[in-house]
């Protein structure tokens, strides 16, 4: 039995909750939302985010050293947007003996990856924690069904994979190790920006104009050459596309209804501005912010890269989500 700390209680760190209590480990969950702790306390469950699974024996906090206190694993599961913040908040209470686990993906300020980032602040505190990315198909409200869940486990330390791996694999979440997170990351992040796209087609096809299947797959292909021959150029190993973290992810980030960065793209795909569609999302698409960066990073390294610059021409406000669907399949 493992003693794990998840901080942040969205969709997938309380799904990550709920698979492991269920197979015996002790979770404790921190959260700075108070509905969700009152949600949790009160009820077992986190009605915000995922009302129809219980987290019956999570123990949730709204102080992060009560979260660390007694764990041997700390998951980070905040948004991309605030994780370095939160690592700041939580140097002070690691202990050598914590293993972090990172769930979100991509690059941070200074166009680093986030688990580059990250291993800078603990060298500047003078700690040398092992640190691992988590990424996959994972969409959250099937694994905390029960449904049979694949992902990846990185580290630059492939015995902490593999231990990882074979601690926090379930009978239904199957964690395969690995020794390269940045692809991991990269792919993780890269992901949301193909799926934010392939809903462009899902609101398109709601406007009865010319979404349909034809056109996702051609916008998905689009986007998976890219990815191809892009994060192989800032880093990531080339296999690392045909693997949990690469296509298992993507396909599943682009093609599920419950993928917010799918559903993100539907609504600017129905006609909606970057800023309305913002407003009704329930929680964070992170498909925007990596569309922001990836082309920051890829004009810095003078790449071309046609796909994502035109995503980003449409969150600009520039063209709309027909005519960014008409450039990306003239790419092919």
């Amino acid at each position: 039995m493992a003693h794990i700390a998840i901080l942040g209680l969205g969709n997938w760190g309380t799904a990550v909750a709920r698979m492991w209590l269920l197979d015996g480990h002790k979770v404790k969950g921190w959260t700075i939302e108070q509905e969700v702790y009152e949600s949790i306390t009160m009820d077992q469950v986190n009605k915000k985010y995922l009302p129809e699974h219980s987290v019956e024996g999570l123990e949730v906090t709204m102080h992060l050293n009560e979260a660390l206190e007694g764990v041997e694993i700390v998951v980070l599961a905040v948004p991309s947007s605030v994780i370095l913040d939160v690592v700041d908040d939580i140097l002070p209470h690691l202990r050598p003996g914590h293993v972090l686990i990172d769930l979100a993906k991509g690059l941070a300020p200074g166009k680093r990856l986030i688990s580059e980032a990250i291993h800078t602040k603990l060298k500047e505190a003078n700690m040398n924690n092992p640190l691992a990315v988590v990424t996959g198909p994972t969409i959250a409200p099937e694994a905390a069904s029960g449904v049979m869940t694949t992902a990846l486990v990185a580290s630059e330390d492939e015995s902490v994979a593999k231990k990882l791996a074979e601690t926090l694999t379930t009978q239904t979440f199957i964690l395969h190790p690995a020794s390269d997170p940045a692809g991991a990351e990269l792919w993780g992040a890269f992901k949301n920006v193909v799926a934010l796209t392939c809903g462009l087609v899902d609101g398109l096809k709601l406007k009865g104009t010319l979404g349909g299947d034809n056109l996702k797959a051609a916008i998905f292909m689009a986007g998976f050459k890219e990815g191809c021959i892009l994060l192989p150029l800032l880093g990531a190993k080339a296999e690392v596309a045909f693997g949990p973290a690469g296509l298992g992810d993507l396909y599943v980030t682009a093609t599920s209804p419950y993928g917010r960065n799918r559903s993100m793209g539907e609504k600017l795909g129905t006609g909606l501005t970057l800023e309305q569609a913002l407003e009704e999302m329930h929680m964070v698409a992170e498909g925007v912010r990596a569309a922001r960066m990836f082309i920051r990073r890829a004009e810095d390294e003078n790449i071309n890269t046609p796909f994502t610059k035109a995503i980003n021409t449409l969150l600009d406000g520039d063209i709309d989500a027909e005519e960014c669907c008409r450039r990306i399949v003239a790419l092919n």
